[in-house]
């Protein structure tokens, strides 16, 4: 591919990586005044967690990796009719040595002790058709498109 191309494909994953994630740029940027008194609501929560976008013909995928947090202590809602929300608070668990006299050396390990994504949606997305699933410490959610909208058709009519 010549460099035209793959600078234009470059272009248009910055585009769309930023189309999704336009509620945390503006909200930290056109309203920087209205987090002061929610402040303490969201004190300690992480919204750094990397997150995967796949944009598929029928549907958006989201992958977030989640680990030592299971499938209850995450919810997935959409706010604002357009809006997908990813949130926790759970904590990871340590493991804690069976026999007496057992203690860590190295506690390195941290996992979200709260985290909360948002993510604004397009607008064929149907927020209706969403699902979720949390395994082997990967979160899926799965956003379904509405299908296109019929191509209008031309059809000429003869003049009499």
């Amino acid at each position: 591919m010549s460099r035209f191309g793959d600078s234009l494909n470059v272009d248009l994953a910055a585009a769309v990586n930023n189309l999704f994630n336009i509620p945390e740029t503006m909200e930290k940027f056109m309203f920087p005044s209205s987090r002061a008194h929610d402040h303490h609501e969201t004190r300690g929560v992480s919204s750094i967690i990397p997150v995967d976008i796949l944009d598929t013909p029928k549907e958006f995928i989201f992958f977030m990796d989640v680990p030592g947090l299971s499938k209850s202590e995450i919810q997935v809602t959409v706010e604002d009719e357009n809006t997908l929300v990813i949130r926790s608070s759970g904590k990871r668990k340590r493991h804690d040595g069976e026999d007496e006299g057992c203690k860590y050396l190295r506690l390195e390990r941290r996992g979200p002790q709260n985290l909360q994504r948002k993510f604004r949606l397009p607008e064929n997305a149907n927020v209706s058709a969403i699902t979720a699933k949390c395994e082997n410490g990967v979160l899926t959610v799965a956003v379904g498109k509405h299908p296109p909208p019929p191509k209008s058709k031309t059809v000429e009519v003869a003049i009499a």
